[in-house]
């Protein structure tokens, strides 16, 4: 089972969703509030800065109880920019590849550092920045760079991959590409542990060491599973502590899966049930639209009370309602036969999953819901409907 599976099995038995509809994203809130006093806990012990990454979790119904935590978030896109400003409010950073000239003339007015990519995109917008601080707005500019090292086993998901286009490398910086710049970045992480950090951070030191001293601030990315049970966060402070003492320098960390692990469960009904060399039930979600990650990935979801085929009794293979063929799920076992009506609760949903849904094939997203584990109540705080599927195209 994975860790933000094992995390939310206990949060997931607690939610009552015998009259829940379905599909529907369902986030616990005092889940959540345990991960988010976790990482203010390092945040204080480290004396560093820790960001919401939205691209990994954006449900911002639950933001009045984010920023009661964090210092604010960062962006991958002008859109997740403005949210953070609209909605939870203190610090928007912002990274992305590239930005366009239209793009940054609106990214200046929301965001409070940007990242920039590589020297030829400072060189683009330096001028449109400069000119919205001489306006005032107070913008503290960085770029990222690409260390090299490997830490993410699934090439998807590996920033400083071969031939990455993520981050600026040693031999395409120098000195006089800095100017004007007030900080560093770099990210190599994905659903590792702190040892992980140490080691990239070592790598990253010997790179553009000779280049810190001249820096503002350093930004250690994403992909820190702070909140994970078996997480070292005494040797992510020790890291933290130790690297603010060598360079004098404030620290960023911008986690986003660490946020709403084990929050968070899908929960599917069956809608019919048919066989072809083996039992297959077909759910009212999708693999390919509302979890695509388990396509990507790939990975298998873990089922409330379901087990590895064969395990129990009866094993079907769980399919979406899509027209894609390799729209499944997996191969799940169960102690009795599924019956068309009932209700599947999929583990460790909040993140990515929730901000990566479709309307492929124009099927209706999953509601967004919050439970709250004092009063037992479950809110349901965004449907959708044709209007969303039709007026996302023309």
């Amino acid at each position: 089972m994975s860790a933000g599976a094992s995390l939310g099995a206990e949060v997931a038995r607690a939610i009552d969703i015998s009259q829940l509809e379905t599909p529907c994203f369902v986030t616990d809130l005092g889940a959540l509030e345990a991960n988010l006093k976790i990482l203010a806990d390092v945040q204080q012990r480290a004396d560093c800065t820790i960001l919401l990454a939205l691209k990994g979790f954006a449900q911002w119904s639950t933001f009045p109880l984010v920023r009661r935590y964090l210092a604010g978030a960062t962006s991958s896109s002008v859109a997740e920019a403005r949210l953070a400003r609209e909605e939870l409010g203190g610090e928007v950073h912002a990274y992305a590849p590239a930005y366009s000239d239209g793009e940054m003339a609106e990214l200046i007015t929301l965001a409070d550092h940007i990242v920039l990519n590589s020297p030829s995109q400072w060189r683009r917008h330096r001028a449109a920045i400069e000119a919205a601080r001489r306006g005032g707005r107070a913008l503290s500019c960085g770029l990222r760079v690409n260390h090299e090292h490997q830490e993410v086993e699934v090439a998807l998901y590996d920033p400083a991959g071969p031939c990455s286009r993520l981050g600026t490398t040693r031999a395409n910086v120098t000195a006089a590409d800095l100017e004007g710049l007030d900080g560093l970045h770099f990210h190599t992480l994905c659903q590792v542990n702190s040892d992980a950090l140490e080691r990239a951070l070592a790598a990253f030191e010997a790179k553009f060491g000779d280049f810190i001293p001249q820096m503002k601030w350093v930004n250690f990315g994403g992909g820190h599973h702070i909140t994970r049970p078996d997480y070292d966060r005494a040797r992510l402070v020790r890291v933290i502590q130790a690297f603010r003492a060598k360079w004098k320098v404030p620290v960023y960390l911008e986690p986003g899966e660490a946020i709403a692990l084990g929050t968070g469960v899908l929960v599917t009904s069956v809608m019919d049930i048919v066989h072809n060399g083996m039992d297959i039930a077909i759910l009212d979600t999708s693999a390919t639209a509302h979890m695509p990650d388990v396509l990507e990935m790939p990975y298998r979801p873990m089922i409330i009370g379901a087990g590895e085929p064969s395990a129990k009794a009866h094993t079907y293979k769980l399919g979406g309602m899509t027209c894609l063929a390799g729209d499944v799920i997996g191969d799940y076992s169960f102690d009795q036969r599924l019956k068309v009506g009932d209700k599947l609760v999929v583990l460790d949903m909040a993140h990515y999953t929730m901000v990566k849904t479709s309307n492929f094939n124009g099927v209706r997203m999953p509601s967004i819901a919050t439970h709250d584990p004092v009063t037992k109540k479950i809110s349901v705080t965004r449907r959708f409907g044709y209007h969303d599927y039709r007026d996302r195209l023309s």
